[in-house]
């Protein structure tokens, strides 16, 4: 479930670069700060429609979509050539990256038997936790 720890990560990674986005879009700060409210808004947005989408599509197949959409949006964030699209990647990132995390749980919870459960979800935990921790370092 490494894509739910990149999701992590990109939270805090985006929190330290703020100001060399800022420069290197020459973005005003009341704009460059809704690159992280775009993400969090869209995150916020998509969470809540989580179950009723596994239930729809499936819950792995949700996960790869998801995953597929984070990893694409992250890409276009990177090649953003001005603010505007910045931050509509970053939204997209957002749609992606919110139901990544109750779907891992919820993946774990149905392949792992229920005496490796604990475990799975404590490897899990471990990387959720230390992404925070490495955000900064590495933005």
């Amino acid at each position: 479930m490494l894509v739910t720890v990149m999701q992590v990560l990109d939270v805090t990674v985006t929190n330290v670069a703020l100001p060399h986005i800022q420069g290197a879009l020459s973005a005003a700060v009341d704009e460059v700060s809704w690159v992280l409210t775009s993400y969090l808004a869209a995150n916020a947005i998509i969470l809540p429609a989580t179950g009723w989408l596994a239930g729809a599509l499936g819950r792995k197949r949700l996960f790869l979509a998801c995953t597929v959409l984070f990893t694409l949006a992250s890409m276009l964030c990177g090649l953003a050539p001005n603010i505007e699209t910045l931050l509509v990647a970053r939204m997209l990132q957002g749609l992606g990256g919110g139901p990544l995390m109750p779907l891992s749980q919820a993946i774990m919870w149905e392949i792992f038997p229920l005496r490796q459960r604990g475990t799975a979800m404590a490897a899990w935990g471990v990387g959720i936790m230390m992404a925070p921790i490495f955000g900064p370092m590495l933005g």
